[in-house]
């Protein structure tokens, strides 16, 4: 591959990526109660993916409490099954094509 090509590849890709992160993110921040799910409400995604819930209590991703598939466009109402209570605060990622494209911190109500 010449390098001119390389670098219109690695453009195309970087452009691609940047409109995933922009068409892509979580509605409503909000606190949550001490649950076995986290409750995200609507989750946009400009393609398929998957939600992945971290501890967060730290202010640094923790470990991994679960996750959920997305499909691409407006996801109502997504749940996310942590298998035991949270009580600490959790971040939400949004993957697609495993690139995290979204953010969003959810306070775990005490």
């Amino acid at each position: 591959m010449s390098i001119k090509a390389f670098a219109i590849a690695a453009v195309t890709l970087a452009s691609t990526a940047s409109v995933a992160s922009a068409n892509s993110y979580f509605e409503l921040p909000r606190a949550q109660t001490p649950t076995s799910a986290i409750d995200l409400g609507i989750v946009r995604a400009a393609g398929n993916g998957v939600v992945e819930i971290y501890d967060y209590h730290t202010g640094t991703q923790g470990a991994l409490l679960g996750t959920q598939n997305v499909s691409e466009g407006a996801n109502a109402d997504v749940r996310v099954n942590t298998g035991a209570p949270v009580r600490r605060d959790v971040i939400a990622l949004l993957k697609i094509d495993g690139e995290v494209v979204a953010t969003e911190t959810y306070r775990i109500g005490r």
